[in-house]
């Protein structure tokens, strides 16, 4: 392990932030880890992490602190609830942080950390799911400081195969905001496809490598289209939550910004009638089971 590298802590060790812990071990990084559910940490420190038990801790020893937690409310009470990141923050040291948020909360989270702290936040959400942050494949898209998004890019290299720094704080949750959508809005259209070609007698499974290489291909046709047809729906790759949380957001940014989005709100419409099913932790493959006909 080079001594010349950063420290780095890590809180959010779920479907996207183990594989990303793994990754930033293997290429040497000292890793500091947290996690709500701590034994969820326990592969990492067999693999040579150090594991804390509250978020303060995260900044006795990191240069930079990554987060990567469900939502805006799970965030704000990581950094600013009873031992909270901002207890024990330092001047100099950045957060990065790879959850999708409402891009107004960051903002205002940053401006309060920074204020209270001189920690500076770089919001740079994450698209990939499991397999890219498995692979180092990722898709990370920041808003924040050139220098900040300068600092990191060597590290983030070792996660995804593409940083692009889209703007000013905020502007990378804008970026994941229409990234959704568009996963949405395609994860919804793909089960009426699979349905449609169930029920007109055509075999469901072939519609991926049928469809590869045209205009229809994408990579949820790849992905979702054949656990559709198959029915498979584990093990969870992503879950039907989180969609409706960015299909939210992304409808609550439309308003906030005057801005016409009909299809994302129905989808979001969908999404939550799904999840009312006891769908809400399951992988959006089972987004066919809106279409298909219940067996008696």
């Amino acid at each position: 392990m080079s001594s010349s590298l950063p420290a780095l802590a890590f809180a959010g060790i779920g479907l996207m932030g183990l594989p990303m812990c793994r990754r930033l071990l293997a290429a040497g990084y000292p890793l500091t880890v947290w996690n709500r559910s701590p034994d969820k940490c326990a592969e990492l420190v067999v693999a040579g992490a150090r594991q804390v038990f509250s978020p303060a801790e995260l900044c006795q020893s990191a240069d930079i602190v990554l987060l990567c937690l469900a939502d805006t409310r799970v965030v704000r009470q990581v950094v600013f609830g009873p031992a909270g990141i901002v207890e024990g923050a330092q001047l100099g040291q950045l957060l990065v942080d790879f959850s999708s948020l409402e891009p107004a909360a960051t903002r205002e989270m940053a401006a309060e950390l920074a204020a209270q702290t001189g920690m500076h936040w770089l919001d740079a959400p994450v698209s990939g799911g499991t397999a890219g942050a498995t692979a180092g494949t990722l898709a990370i898209m920041a808003g924040g400081r050139a220098e900040d998004v300068a600092r990191v890019r060597p590290i983030l290299a070792h996660l995804g195969q593409r940083l692009t720094h889209m703007g000013a704080l905020g502007a990378g949750q804008v970026t994941k905001v229409c990234n959704q959508m568009l996963v949405a809005c395609n994860a919804l259209v793909i089960a009426e496809v699979v349905a449609l070609a169930e029920k007109s007698g055509v075999d469901a499974s072939l519609l991926a490598e049928a469809l590869s290489g045209g205009f229809a291909d994408s990579k949820p046709l790849q992905i979702l289209a054949p656990q559709m047809a198959a029915s498979q729906f584990e093990p969870i790759k992503w879950h039907v939550r989180t969609l409706l949380k960015d299909l939210d957001t992304a409808v609550k940014l439309a308003r906030e910004q005057d801005s016409a989005t009909p299809l994302s709100g129905l989808a979001a419409q969908l999404m939550r009638l799904h999840g009312s099913q006891g769908n809400l932790q399951r992988d959006p493959a089972t987004l066919i089971e809106l279409y298909r006909e219940a067996k008696p």
